[in-house]
């Protein structure tokens, strides 16, 4: 029945009070009464299915994990496969690797470089590591206080400075290769231009101090550390007859012991892809060139600057008795396998 309200204030307040307790209650009980009541039962089985379903979720990782897994393997027995006629082809043959640049800044970098090296041995390639160390050379001159020099792109080389360059290049650098490759499962011996008589050279030029041309190469030295399984690292300390000290071109250096020990190939591990018709454009890369095509690019002016000097390092080393030239980017990883054991390569390549 109908209930009429109090007339008294307080009393108002009591019975509105009272009004939404009661409409509270009854609504938790008609929500109690509607909910499904949760058996043990029930508890157990949600865990069944939930455990189930972790399960499949599981097993769909495992089988996607697997799948990629197989993926991987078939790639890495295809890329064996393609390697195999060259490890048949160049085995026993010597590759002579000028390595410098920007592949010597980065530690990375430098370890992958040395374990592709150690590789190439360890399969029977007999690779010799030739070295520069520009950065490692500006580095010391800043720490003595000597300002560094370069006369159209060649440093010049007084004779303080000749002293950093061969303590630099001989010392720091070139040990630290061969701790590279000895931790990496190699056996290398560093040596430079003077030990054996492997470089003679004479001053190129008066302007530049004691920068060396090469005028001969003993590489009996190098012969014996090859045959005798060792990985010979050579730093680009050349002397005169007097036994002055000379700084020589890296390139320079590394194209003239390929053309004496009648290397199978000459690698230069540079800061660019290889030759390109746009410098600026890695897509114009030029695979492959003739000498006839090398000194067509250079007179069209394709090859210009600072490649010219490593192409005609290259163009001489093959005129010497070098089978094949190559320029590659020693910035990329593992450029120097992909360059000798693939079918494409990664650089350009100068043959005749």
């Amino acid at each position: 029945s109908p209930v009429v309200a109090p007339p008294e204030p307080r009393a108002r307040v009591i019975y509105t009070t009272h009004t939404i307790f009661m409409a509270s209650l009854c609504a938790t009980i008609a929500s109690t009464r509607a909910s499904p009541v949760v058996t043990r039962r029930d508890t157990r089985a949600r865990r069944v299915v939930g455990a189930v379903n972790r399960v499949r979720a599981n097993t769909v990782l495992v089988r996607a994990a697997n799948a990629a897994q197989e993926a991987d393997n078939q790639m890495r027995v295809k890329v064996l496969s393609e390697a195999l006629p060259y490890l048949q082809r160049f085995a026993g043959q010597t590759v002579v690797v000028k390595y410098g640049g920007a592949a010597m800044k980065s530690e990375e970098l430098k370890a992958a470089v040395i374990r592709d090296v150690v590789l190439l041995s360890t399969v029977g390639i007999r690779p010799v590591l030739v070295h520069g160390g520009g950065p490692e050379i500006n580095a010391m001159l800043e720490k003595v206080g000597i300002e560094a020099k370069f006369l159209n792109g060649l440093r010049v080389t007084d004779a303080a400075t000749m002293e950093i360059v061969e303590q630099v290049l001989t010392g720091k650098v070139n040990k630290s290769i061969v701790s590279l490759i000895s931790c990496a499962g190699g056996k290398a011996v560093g040596i430079c231009g003077k030990d054996g008589n492997l470089l003679r050279g004479e001053i190129k030029s008066e302007e530049l101090g004691f920068v060396g041309r090469v005028t001969k190469v003993d590489a009996t030295v190098i012969k014996n550390l090859v045959n005798g399984g060792y990985i010979p690292v050579v730093a680009t300390v050349a002397m005169d007859k007097n036994g002055q000290a000379l700084n020589v071109n890296a390139d320079t250096a590394a194209g003239a012991i390929a053309a004496t020990l009648g290397a199978e190939k000459l690698i230069l591990m540079t800061d660019v892809p290889g030759v390109c018709t746009d410098k600026d454009d890695p897509s114009t890369l030029i695979r492959e060139l003739t000498m006839a095509e090398t000194e067509a690019s250079i007179a069209a002016g394709t090859i210009a600057g600072g490649m010219i000097p490593k192409v005609q390092c290259c163009t001489t080393a093959v005129n010497n008795g070098v089978k094949s030239a190559h320029i590659i980017d020693g910035r990329a990883k593992h450029s120097l396998l992909l360059e000798i054991l693939t079918d494409q390569g990664v650089g350009t390549v100068i043959t005749n």
